[in-house]
């Protein structure tokens, strides 16, 4: 990790100051800002996060127009900005809180090396860290967890800002004292421990194809899978009809046209929908048949 060797945010000066003057201060010491409308998150300017700046006379410019604006901060690294900050944002909220997960998240010492600690009005927390240019992060979140990234591609509320929660104005507040040699968030490391892991799919019964049939079903998934797109649901049901009458049940049809059909560009939901439909119109068309004296050859699926 990179070490930061001076206060990454200038708190010790924006904590106390009207909100122009906070701009400016974050602006001389290199930070991104650009103003929100007052007492919201809500950009106040065309583009958003884009707009961030730390030209003096622009940060000026914003506030004598709207002093009361509040301030937001580019996350990531910034083009052009003498530094950047990465920050964890845990939420505080009636319907839940990031604090558990805070909590696992420092037990397995993931989030240790912060520089600034910041209270939301909400009572959430904001945890700085100093951006890595060799290493830029992308802005995520995990609404279960209500815990966020704001890095690249994206902002965040900062000292002294206000919004209204339950009908009062509450600020942005620091937590104690900077620390010094700060050091990076690795933020995919904590995507992936919030990720559920993906539940794994039953295993399919392959049943084997019949030896006096495998070659038909060889050249069906072979024709199936140059399939051009706009013949592609028609190819699948032609090729699944195929199936029907070889003595494929539906299964087995999924588990042999499948992979050829997903090869065309078709998804899993498309696919089960025509095999299921051909395997209806088939097998309504062969009971015709039989009905009317025709013959029906069985093959021996799985035997």
């Amino acid at each position: 990790m990179t070490a930061q060797q001076r206060p990454l945010m200038p708190f010790d000066q924006t904590a106390g100051l009207p909100l122009g003057q906070a701009a400016l201060a974050y602006a001389r010491a290199g930070i991104s800002v650009f103003p929100c409308w007052p007492g919201t998150k809500d950009p106040a300017t065309r583009h958003g996060f884009h707009d961030a700046t730390t030209d003096i006379e622009q940060v000026a410019y914003w506030w004598r127009r709207n002093p009361e604006a509040n301030i937001a901060v580019r996350t990531g690294t910034v083009p052009r900005a003498g530094c950047g900050v990465d920050v964890l944002d845990v939420d505080a909220h009636a319907t839940g809180s990031g604090f558990s997960v805070l909590q696992a998240l420092r037990r397995s010492g993931l989030i240790d090396q912060w520089a600034h600690a910041v209270r939301s009005p909400s009572g959430g927390l904001h945890l700085y860290y100093p951006a890595d240019p060799a290493r830029p992060q992308r802005s995520w979140a995990r609404p279960g967890s209500h815990v966020d990234l704001r890095a690249g591609g994206g902002y965040i509320m900062t000292v002294p800002s206000r919004l209204i929660v339950d009908g009062r104005s509450r600020s942005y507040t620091p937590i104690g004292a900077a620390r010094l040699g700060a050091g990076t968030i690795d933020g995919d490391r904590i995507r992936e421990l919030l990720t559920p892991a993906r539940p794994a799919r039953p295993a399919r019964a392959v049943r084997p194809v019949p030896a006096d049939v495998s070659e038909r079903v060889a050249a069906l998934r072979s024709w199936l899978s140059r399939a051009q797109e706009g013949n592609r649901n028609a190819s699948l049901f032609w090729a699944a009809c195929r199936m029907v009458e070889l003595g494929a049940t539906e299964s087995d049809t999924l588990t042999q046209l499948g992979p050829a059909a997903e090869q065309t560009g078709l998804d899993g939901r498309e696919i089960a929908t025509a095999i299921r439909s051909a395997h209806r119109t088939a097998t309504d068309v062969a009971t015709t048949r039989t009905a009317v004296g025709g013959a029906s050859r069985r093959h021996d699926w799985g035997r």
